[in-house]
């Protein structure tokens, strides 16, 4: 009976009364298989834009190292086609080539490792439609390097309002001229917003009609009188009360006819308390 494969390592399994006196051979194989696929570092060094990454029945090859170390000088992103494409497979990859790695075994997802950067991946090896996926854990800030994490590594879309504890953004960690009108809500600046000491200059409110008295209207606001500027002028240097000041006129009130035809008959009265004329 001959020789048969496991699925995923290719570790031969010899037939029944097969390999009689050689099986030693055969075995010492399986064990350097077996010691590849558990704890296995193999660098695998890349050219061109294209590799292939084999595992092959019953003899060592690339493709039974838990570990991948990309190395070697690509010319560009390279893919990496692992084959067989019915073979399930799990690696630890360090990608140190100087380029993307494309990791590939089928039409299905592929995964992509950057240049500097580590990853486990996943191919499911259900043949010609057979995926990669490239396998996240949750990362928290106590894992991170104080400068691990730079604006170049962060989409634009990446961090929003609801990915921000309240409170975590501070004065100091926003530059100047960081926030500007067109970042803000239109109702994001209410009256409790704006501090009681702010200072706020006229030239930053709302223009009013030219001219005018301000007045304080029936809601307590400032708004615009129809009394103009150069009414308001004619009190100029008034020192007391002006209805006071006109009925303490001498003879006031006094009428004054003036007739323009005809013929005048004029009646003289005295003010009280002068001189007959």
């Amino acid at each position: 009976m001959a020789s048969t494969y496991t699925s995923n390592s290719g570790i031969e399994k010899p037939g029944s009364g097969e390999q009689a006196g050689t099986w030693g051979t055969t075995t010492n194989t399986n064990f350097d298989i077996i010691d590849r696929v558990l704890n296995g570092v193999g660098t695998i060094t890349l050219s061109g834009t294209t590799t292939t990454l084999t595992t092959s029945d019953g003899a060592l090859s690339d493709g039974h190292y838990k570990v991948l170390v990309l190395a070697g000088s690509p010319s560009g992103t390279n893919t990496i086609t692992i084959s067989p494409n019915d073979q399930s497979k799990f690696f630890a990859v360090y990608n140190g080539s100087g380029q993307s790695a494309v990791f590939t075994q089928g039409s299905g997802a592929d995964a992509t490792i950057a240049n500097g950067d580590y990853g486990l991946i996943f191919a499911n090896g259900v043949g010609s439609g057979s995926a990669v996926s490239l396998m996240a854990f949750p990362v928290v800030s106590g894992q991170l390097a104080s400068d691990s994490v730079t604006t170049a590594k962060i989409a634009d879309s990446a961090v929003t309002t609801a990915k921000i504890a309240d409170g975590t953004i501070a004065t100091a960690d926003m530059a100047d001229d960081a926030v500007t009108a067109a970042k803000l809500a239109s109702d994001a600046v209410v009256n409790a917003s704006v501090a009681s000491g702010a200072a706020i200059a006229f030239s930053k409110m709302a223009n009013l009609t030219t001219s005018r008295a301000l007045v304080s209207d029936g809601s307590g606001d400032v708004s615009v009188s129809a009394v103009t500027s150069t009414e308001l002028g004619y009190l100029d240097g008034v020192t007391s009360n002006v209805q006071t000041q006109i009925n303490n006129i001498s003879g006031y009130p006094q009428v004054i006819t003036v007739l323009t035809s005809g013929s005048i008959n004029m009646n003289v009265f005295n003010a009280p308390g002068s001189a007959a004329p």
